[in-house]
């Protein structure tokens, strides 16, 4: 037993990194393929932003019915279904000249989108209860890992072909996890005599969890607060003295900063977590991360950002490990598909809100301003999850 799940970690682990890889490959430089590619030369910014908006808002809307399959007929042929799928559409996006067919494509992406949402349920469902919150705090290192590698390679491939042919690199990295997903991985809890569940009613039971609703609204505040920064790191880079020849190799080693922060933290979160409680890990995740954040007001040199970035990396580790592991206590494992669906529709709602929010906050108000406003967010949070400590102790309730 001890091997199998170990095995289904490090094989899920690579599947979810490769996956992560190849979404940052290409989707970063979408801007430069709508204008080199596809001829976009007016209003620019906003055929990227719906283009990028699009694909989240279809995942979001969709993945409760990959949700309710998944405890159906099990993860392993969602992870299928999604790493084929996605291979498909990447390389489709090669042939096309039409910037209306690109945006037809992209929404299909995120209607056929699901690998790691899948992969986490997978893992939090075979793992022994023991262990899950160090094996999801490894999992939250995968997409880190390939959200800092993926954009490097997308660059050099940009680079030397173009942002066309980066598509065809993309789809040869998300084939490899839909292959690792076929021969590698293997499920064994749930239950094909089971009568599939309507999304209807599986947002009916949702809601009558209220633990696991207040989890998802941490899910999405968290996500909310990264994406609000989003479009204005490069921008404050540059307000920060940085030349605009080197902006984008500063920025880009600052974006890495809380991604390497994050593959040094978060198996230890996870560890953590399993000793002190989930809710204790939370709460510090959330409390550093707010502090990391007003911190970043004062920064006068953009070397200063890139250390504290590091350091609110090193904290904020620990949030999505945490929840992970809580959404797993608070719901029942013929339930866990359904649940990481839902978590996976809160992430895609908040990733689309955050970056629009960000941007106008960003033309409206000073840009240190707004580390200031997500600082507090993330301090009042944490704050007001503080009063709810004694829930990490007395089990939440669980979906039936």
């Amino acid at each position: 037993m001890e091997f199998s799940w170990k095995k289904n970690l490090y094989v899920l682990w690579l599947g979810v990194f490769f996956c992560s890889a190849a979404y940052s490959i290409s989707i970063p430089f979408i801007p430069l393929f709508l204008h080199n590619e596809l001829g976009i030369n007016n209003h620019l910014e906003a055929w990227s932003g719906f283009a990028f908006g699009i694909t989240f808002l279809a995942s979001a809307l969709i993945s409760p019915y990959w949700g309710s399959l998944a405890d159906k007929y099990g993860r392993k042929p969602m992870l299928i279904r999604s790493g084929y799928s996605l291979a498909a559409l990447y390389v489709l996006t090669y042939f096309i000249h039409d910037p209306y067919v690109f945006l037809i494509l992209r929404v299909f992406q995120g209607l056929l989108a699901g690998y790691v949402p899948a992969s986490i349920a997978l893992v939090a469902t075979n793992t022994p209860e023991k262990q899950a919150g160090y094996a999801l705090g490894i999992m939250a290192t995968a997409g880190a890992t390939g959200g800092i590698i993926g954009p490097v390679i997308g660059g050099v491939v940009s680079h030397y072909t173009s942002n066309r042919e980066a598509f065809l690199f993309s789809a040869g990295v998300v084939l490899v996890a839909a292959l690792i997903a076929t021969f590698f991985v293997h499920e064994t809890k749930f239950d094909r005599t089971a009568k599939r569940s309507h999304v209807r009613d599986d947002l009916r039971t949702a809601w009558g969890n209220k633990t696991f609703v207040t989890l998802l609204g941490l899910v999405a505040l968290s996500t909310f607060s990264v994406m609000l920064l989003e479009p204005l790191i490069t921008v404050y880079v540059l307000q920060l003295g940085t030349d605009k020849s080197s902006a984008s190799l500063q920025s880009g080693l600052i974006f890495s900063a809380v991604g390497i922060a994050t593959l040094i933290a978060a198996p230890q979160w996870g560890k953590i977590g399993g000793r002190i409680g989930y809710v204790k890990v939370l709460i510090i995740g959330l409390l550093g991360g707010g502090v990391g954040n007003l911190l970043q007001f004062f920064v006068g040199h953009y070397a200063e950002f890139g250390i504290l970035r590091f350091m609110y990396g090193l904290f904020f580790a620990g949030v999505y490990p945490a929840l992970n592991a809580m959404i797993v206590k608070v719901t029942a494992a013929d339930f866990r598909g359904r649940a990481f669906s839902l978590n996976q529709s809160a992430t895609q709602l908040a990733t689309m809100l955050g970056p629009m929010l960000g941007g106008v906050l960003g033309g409206w108000i000073p840009i240190r301003w707004v580390f200031i406003v997500n600082g507090s967010m993330l301090i009042l949070s944490a704050l007001l999850l503080l009063r709810k400590r004694h829930l990490d102790v007395n089990p939440l309730s669980v979906t039936k």
